[in-house]
Protein backbone atom coordinates (compact mmCIF):
# COMPACT_ATOMS: atom_id res chain seq x y z
CA UNK A 1 0.00 0.00 0.00
CA UNK A 2 2.63 2.41 1.12
CA UNK A 3 4.76 2.01 -1.99
CA UNK A 4 1.56 2.61 -4.40
CA UNK A 5 0.94 5.71 -2.17
CA UNK A 6 4.60 6.69 -2.75
CA UNK A 7 4.13 6.46 -6.25
CA UNK A 8 0.68 8.79 -6.57
CA UNK A 9 2.59 11.14 -4.93
CA UNK A 10 5.60 11.48 -7.16
CA UNK A 11 3.17 11.48 -9.99
CA UNK A 12 0.96 13.58 -8.25
CA UNK A 13 3.54 16.08 -7.68
CA UNK A 14 4.61 16.72 -11.54
CA UNK A 15 0.81 17.03 -12.42
CA UNK A 16 0.38 19.76 -10.13
CA UNK A 17 2.80 22.17 -12.48
CA UNK A 18 -0.10 21.08 -14.83
CA UNK A 19 -3.18 21.58 -12.24
CA UNK A 20 -1.11 25.33 -11.98
CA UNK A 21 -1.24 26.03 -15.34
CA UNK A 22 -5.27 25.32 -15.29
CA UNK A 23 -5.63 27.48 -12.34
CA UNK A 24 -4.67 30.60 -14.07
CA UNK A 25 -6.72 29.66 -17.13
CA UNK A 26 -9.77 28.90 -16.08
CA UNK A 27 -9.51 31.16 -12.35
CA UNK A 28 -7.04 33.43 -12.82
CA UNK A 29 -8.34 34.73 -16.37
CA UNK A 30 -11.85 32.87 -16.56
CA UNK A 31 -10.67 31.35 -19.62
CA UNK A 32 -12.01 28.06 -20.56
CA UNK A 33 -8.93 26.92 -22.47
CA UNK A 34 -9.09 23.08 -24.30
CA UNK A 35 -5.27 24.00 -25.57
CA UNK A 36 -4.38 21.99 -22.25
CA UNK A 37 -5.22 18.28 -23.61
CA UNK A 38 -3.26 19.12 -26.94
CA UNK A 39 -0.30 21.46 -25.27
CA UNK A 40 0.45 18.52 -22.45
CA UNK A 41 1.59 15.35 -25.65
CA UNK A 42 3.20 18.64 -27.37
CA UNK A 43 5.78 18.90 -24.67
CA UNK A 44 6.13 15.27 -24.26
CA UNK A 45 6.70 14.96 -27.77
CA UNK A 46 8.76 18.04 -28.38
CA UNK A 47 10.97 16.87 -25.05
CA UNK A 48 11.22 12.61 -26.36
CA UNK A 49 12.06 13.74 -29.70
CA UNK A 50 14.75 16.11 -28.93
CA UNK A 51 16.44 14.06 -26.26
CA UNK A 52 16.42 11.18 -28.83
CA UNK A 53 18.05 13.55 -31.18
CA UNK A 54 20.69 13.95 -28.51
CA UNK A 55 19.59 17.05 -26.90
CA UNK A 56 20.66 17.34 -23.19
CA UNK A 57 17.39 16.55 -21.38
CA UNK A 58 17.66 19.74 -19.32
CA UNK A 59 17.15 21.94 -22.76
CA UNK A 60 14.81 18.93 -24.08
CA UNK A 61 12.27 20.29 -20.87
CA UNK A 62 12.96 23.74 -21.32
CA UNK A 63 12.22 23.14 -25.18
CA UNK A 64 8.96 21.78 -24.26
CA UNK A 65 8.15 24.26 -22.52
CA UNK A 66 8.78 26.93 -25.10
CA UNK A 67 6.60 24.97 -27.53
CA UNK A 68 3.32 25.04 -24.98
CA UNK A 69 3.29 28.33 -24.67
CA UNK A 70 3.65 29.29 -28.14
CA UNK A 71 0.55 26.74 -28.48
CA UNK A 72 -0.71 29.00 -26.03
CA UNK A 73 0.08 32.32 -27.63
CA UNK A 74 -1.75 30.85 -30.65
CA UNK A 75 -5.16 30.37 -28.94
CA UNK A 76 -4.60 33.57 -27.12
CA UNK A 77 -4.37 35.22 -30.97
CA UNK A 78 -7.46 33.18 -32.30
CA UNK A 79 -9.67 34.20 -29.12
CA UNK A 80 -8.03 38.31 -29.22
CA UNK A 81 -7.50 38.78 -33.12
CA UNK A 82 -9.78 36.39 -34.78
CA UNK A 83 -12.69 37.02 -32.36
CA UNK A 84 -13.56 33.51 -31.68
CA UNK A 85 -15.56 32.18 -28.74
CA UNK A 86 -12.92 31.21 -25.95
CA UNK A 87 -13.95 27.52 -25.25
CA UNK A 88 -13.91 27.02 -29.64
CA UNK A 89 -10.61 28.51 -30.22
CA UNK A 90 -8.98 26.05 -27.47
CA UNK A 91 -10.90 23.23 -29.62
CA UNK A 92 -9.81 24.49 -32.27
CA UNK A 93 -6.01 24.64 -31.52
CA UNK A 94 -6.34 21.53 -29.69
CA UNK A 95 -7.45 19.61 -33.22
CA UNK A 96 -4.48 21.63 -34.30
CA UNK A 97 -2.50 20.42 -31.95
CA UNK A 98 -3.06 16.70 -32.63
CA UNK A 99 -1.67 16.39 -36.21
CA UNK A 100 0.56 18.69 -34.99
CA UNK A 101 2.12 16.77 -32.49
CA UNK A 102 2.13 13.39 -34.76
CA UNK A 103 4.37 15.19 -37.29
CA UNK A 104 6.73 15.70 -34.09
CA UNK A 105 7.19 12.35 -33.07
CA UNK A 106 6.83 10.86 -36.12
CA UNK A 107 5.04 7.89 -35.29
CA UNK A 108 2.30 7.81 -32.52
CA UNK A 109 4.52 6.15 -29.59
CA UNK A 110 8.12 7.52 -28.80
CA UNK A 111 10.27 5.21 -26.34
CA UNK A 112 12.35 6.79 -23.96
CA UNK A 113 13.83 3.85 -21.75
CA UNK A 114 16.93 3.46 -23.75
CA UNK A 115 17.46 6.99 -23.31
CA UNK A 116 19.14 9.69 -20.91
CA UNK A 117 16.06 11.33 -18.86
CA UNK A 118 15.92 14.19 -16.18
CA UNK A 119 14.90 11.71 -13.85
CA UNK A 120 17.46 9.07 -14.70
CA UNK A 121 20.37 11.62 -14.54
CA UNK A 122 19.36 12.43 -11.28
CA UNK A 123 19.12 8.61 -9.82
CA UNK A 124 22.53 8.29 -10.76
CA UNK A 125 23.63 11.89 -8.94
CA UNK A 126 21.93 10.59 -5.91
CA UNK A 127 22.79 7.08 -5.73
CA UNK A 128 26.35 8.71 -3.90
CA UNK A 129 24.43 10.95 -1.34
CA UNK A 130 23.52 7.28 0.82
CA UNK A 131 20.31 9.45 1.55
CA UNK A 132 17.93 6.61 -0.03
CA UNK A 133 19.54 4.02 2.74
CA UNK A 134 18.72 6.49 5.37
CA UNK A 135 15.12 7.04 4.82
CA UNK A 136 14.58 3.77 3.70
CA UNK A 137 16.06 2.40 7.04
CA UNK A 138 13.39 4.52 8.97
CA UNK A 139 10.77 2.94 6.82
CA UNK A 140 11.63 -0.34 7.97
CA UNK A 141 12.25 0.95 11.71
CA UNK A 142 8.31 1.75 11.61
CA UNK A 143 7.63 -1.49 10.06
CA UNK A 144 6.61 0.15 6.76
CA UNK A 145 7.63 -0.94 2.98
CA UNK A 146 10.63 0.52 1.71
CA UNK A 147 11.10 2.47 -1.46
CA UNK A 148 12.02 -0.14 -4.23
CA UNK A 149 13.30 2.86 -6.07
CA UNK A 150 14.95 6.41 -4.88
CA UNK A 151 13.42 9.19 -3.31
CA UNK A 152 15.38 11.87 -5.49
CA UNK A 153 12.10 12.38 -7.84
CA UNK A 154 9.57 13.63 -5.40
CA UNK A 155 11.94 14.84 -3.28
CA UNK A 156 13.69 17.25 -6.31
CA UNK A 157 10.15 17.46 -7.89
CA UNK A 158 8.77 18.85 -4.62
CA UNK A 159 11.26 21.61 -4.91
CA UNK A 160 10.81 22.51 -8.79
CA UNK A 161 7.09 22.41 -8.17
CA UNK A 162 7.35 24.93 -4.89
CA UNK A 163 9.42 26.87 -7.11
CA UNK A 164 7.17 27.69 -9.60
CA UNK A 165 4.26 28.36 -7.06
CA UNK A 166 6.37 31.17 -5.24
CA UNK A 167 7.31 32.36 -9.10
CA UNK A 168 3.62 31.95 -10.05
CA UNK A 169 3.05 33.94 -6.70
CA UNK A 170 4.94 36.30 -7.09
CA UNK A 171 3.99 37.24 -11.02
CA UNK A 172 0.36 37.37 -9.89
CA UNK A 173 1.22 39.98 -7.24
CA UNK A 174 3.44 42.23 -10.08
CA UNK A 175 1.99 45.03 -11.81
CA UNK A 176 1.51 42.76 -15.12
CA UNK A 177 0.03 40.18 -12.97
CA UNK A 178 -2.46 42.69 -11.32
CA UNK A 179 -3.58 43.54 -14.88
CA UNK A 180 -4.13 40.05 -15.48
CA UNK A 181 -6.06 39.28 -12.15
CA UNK A 182 -8.38 42.19 -13.18
CA UNK A 183 -8.65 41.06 -16.79
CA UNK A 184 -10.13 37.84 -15.65
CA UNK A 185 -12.22 39.38 -13.25
CA UNK A 186 -13.55 42.54 -15.34
CA UNK A 187 -12.29 43.00 -18.89
CA UNK A 188 -14.34 45.67 -19.72
CA UNK A 189 -12.98 47.84 -16.28
CA UNK A 190 -9.32 47.25 -16.69
CA UNK A 191 -9.79 48.08 -20.65
CA UNK A 192 -11.31 51.52 -19.90
CA UNK A 193 -8.60 52.03 -17.92
CA UNK A 194 -6.56 51.67 -20.88
CA UNK A 195 -4.69 48.27 -20.40
CA UNK A 196 -3.99 46.19 -23.33
CA UNK A 197 -6.20 43.30 -22.37
CA UNK A 198 -5.49 41.15 -25.91
CA UNK A 199 -2.00 41.06 -24.76
CA UNK A 200 -2.72 40.02 -21.26
CA UNK A 201 -4.61 37.32 -22.28
CA UNK A 202 -2.38 36.13 -24.91
CA UNK A 203 0.14 36.28 -22.43
CA UNK A 204 -1.71 34.58 -19.88
CA UNK A 205 -2.65 31.57 -21.85
CA UNK A 206 0.86 30.79 -23.21
CA UNK A 207 2.15 30.76 -19.49
CA UNK A 208 -0.14 28.39 -18.84
CA UNK A 209 0.26 26.21 -21.62
CA UNK A 210 4.04 26.63 -20.98
CA UNK A 211 3.31 25.06 -17.68
CA UNK A 212 1.25 22.18 -18.87
CA UNK A 213 3.60 21.55 -21.74
CA UNK A 214 6.44 21.23 -18.92
CA UNK A 215 4.68 19.15 -16.79
CA UNK A 216 4.28 16.65 -20.26
CA UNK A 217 7.68 16.52 -20.77
CA UNK A 218 8.13 15.26 -17.10
CA UNK A 219 5.55 12.94 -17.19
CA UNK A 220 6.68 11.58 -20.59
CA UNK A 221 10.49 11.35 -19.04
CA UNK A 222 9.04 9.90 -15.77
CA UNK A 223 7.13 7.06 -17.32
CA UNK A 224 10.08 6.51 -20.71
CA UNK A 225 7.67 6.98 -23.18
CA UNK A 226 5.65 9.59 -25.43
CA UNK A 227 2.54 8.72 -27.22
CA UNK A 228 0.06 11.05 -29.13
CA UNK A 229 -2.78 9.92 -27.21
CA UNK A 230 -1.38 10.36 -23.70
CA UNK A 231 -3.12 14.18 -22.93
CA UNK A 232 -6.80 13.00 -23.68
CA UNK A 233 -8.85 14.23 -20.39
CA UNK A 234 -5.73 16.22 -19.28
CA UNK A 235 -8.13 19.21 -18.78
CA UNK A 236 -10.85 17.06 -16.59
CA UNK A 237 -7.39 16.14 -14.81
CA UNK A 238 -6.24 19.70 -13.95
CA UNK A 239 -9.80 20.66 -13.46
CA UNK A 240 -10.55 18.01 -10.32
CA UNK A 241 -6.98 19.27 -8.98
CA UNK A 242 -7.96 22.91 -8.48
CA UNK A 243 -11.59 22.18 -7.83
CA UNK A 244 -10.79 19.61 -5.04
CA UNK A 245 -7.92 22.13 -3.60
CA UNK A 246 -10.15 24.99 -3.43
CA UNK A 247 -12.45 22.90 -1.94
CA UNK A 248 -10.40 21.06 0.58
CA UNK A 249 -8.09 24.42 1.44
CA UNK A 250 -9.90 27.49 0.32
CA UNK A 251 -8.79 30.33 -1.83
CA UNK A 252 -8.17 33.58 0.46
CA UNK A 253 -5.02 35.00 -1.14
CA UNK A 254 -3.34 33.62 -4.16
CA UNK A 255 -0.56 32.00 -2.30
CA UNK A 256 -3.11 30.26 -0.42
CA UNK A 257 -5.12 29.18 -3.78
CA UNK A 258 -1.64 28.20 -5.82
CA UNK A 259 -1.02 26.00 -2.63
CA UNK A 260 -4.38 24.03 -2.55
CA UNK A 261 -3.97 23.30 -6.41
CA UNK A 262 -0.68 21.61 -5.63
CA UNK A 263 -2.67 19.85 -3.15
CA UNK A 264 -5.78 19.20 -5.02
CA UNK A 265 -3.37 17.10 -7.53
CA UNK A 266 -1.39 15.05 -5.04
CA UNK A 267 -4.56 14.37 -3.04
CA UNK A 268 -6.36 13.61 -6.76
CA UNK A 269 -3.59 10.84 -7.33
CA UNK A 270 -3.93 9.30 -4.17
CA UNK A 271 -7.60 8.73 -4.28
CA UNK A 272 -7.48 7.54 -7.65
CA UNK A 273 -4.81 5.15 -6.66
CA UNK A 274 -7.00 3.96 -3.55
CA UNK A 275 -10.10 3.09 -5.63
CA UNK A 276 -8.16 1.65 -8.32
CA UNK A 277 -7.02 -1.01 -5.51
CA UNK A 278 -11.00 -1.75 -5.00
CA UNK A 279 -11.74 -5.34 -6.56
CA UNK A 280 -14.24 -4.10 -9.00
CA UNK A 281 -12.64 -1.20 -10.52
CA UNK A 282 -9.80 -1.08 -12.87
CA UNK A 283 -7.58 1.45 -14.99
CA UNK A 284 -10.00 1.78 -17.85
CA UNK A 285 -12.20 3.17 -14.92
CA UNK A 286 -10.10 6.44 -14.09
CA UNK A 287 -11.74 8.67 -16.36
CA UNK A 288 -15.35 7.88 -14.42
CA UNK A 289 -13.22 8.20 -10.77
CA UNK A 290 -12.13 11.52 -12.18
CA UNK A 291 -15.83 12.83 -13.45
CA UNK A 292 -17.08 11.54 -9.33
CA UNK A 293 -14.20 13.10 -7.96
CA UNK A 294 -14.91 16.62 -9.42
CA UNK A 295 -18.89 15.82 -9.58
CA UNK A 296 -18.24 15.67 -5.52
CA UNK A 297 -16.01 18.38 -5.11
CA UNK A 298 -18.22 21.06 -6.94
CA UNK A 299 -21.70 19.34 -5.01
CA UNK A 300 -20.56 18.74 -1.16
CA UNK A 301 -19.12 22.51 -0.41
CA UNK A 302 -23.35 23.76 -2.15
CA UNK A 303 -25.00 21.06 -0.22
CA UNK A 304 -22.69 21.94 2.82
CA UNK A 305 -23.38 25.64 3.01
CA UNK A 306 -26.94 24.98 2.51
CA UNK A 307 -27.11 22.71 5.86
CA UNK A 308 -25.68 25.68 6.90
CA UNK A 309 -27.59 28.31 6.04
CA UNK A 310 -31.01 25.62 6.79
CA UNK A 311 -29.47 25.32 10.46
CA UNK A 312 -29.11 29.57 10.34
CA UNK A 313 -32.93 29.74 9.92
CA UNK A 314 -34.11 27.41 11.85
CA UNK A 315 -31.91 28.94 14.78
CA UNK A 316 -33.26 32.65 13.97
CA UNK A 317 -36.49 31.31 14.01
CA UNK A 318 -36.36 29.37 17.38
CA UNK A 319 -34.48 32.95 18.89
CA UNK A 320 -38.00 34.82 17.12
CA UNK A 321 -40.31 32.50 18.71
CA UNK A 322 -38.10 32.58 22.24
CA UNK A 323 -38.89 36.62 22.28
CA UNK A 324 -42.16 36.30 21.18
CA UNK A 325 -42.99 33.84 24.38
CA UNK A 326 -41.20 35.96 26.53
CA UNK A 327 -42.23 39.35 25.39
CA UNK A 328 -46.00 37.33 25.97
Amino acid sequence: MFIALFGAVESGVIYAIMALGVYLSFRVLDFPDLTVDGSFVTGAAVAAISIMNGVPPVIATLLAALAGFLAGCITGVLHTKGKINALLSGILMMIALYSINLRIMGQPTLSLLNESTVFKQLRSAWEGTGIDSFLNGLLTSMGMERVPGTWSIVLVMIIITILIKLLTDYYLKTEVGLALRATGDNKKMIRSLSANTDSLIIAGIGISNALVALSGALIAQHGGFADVGMGIGMIIIGLASVIIGEALFGTKTIAIATIAVIGGAIIYRVVVTLALRVDFLDTGDMKLITALLVIGALVAPKVLQARKEKKRRMEKRAMLTRQKAEGV
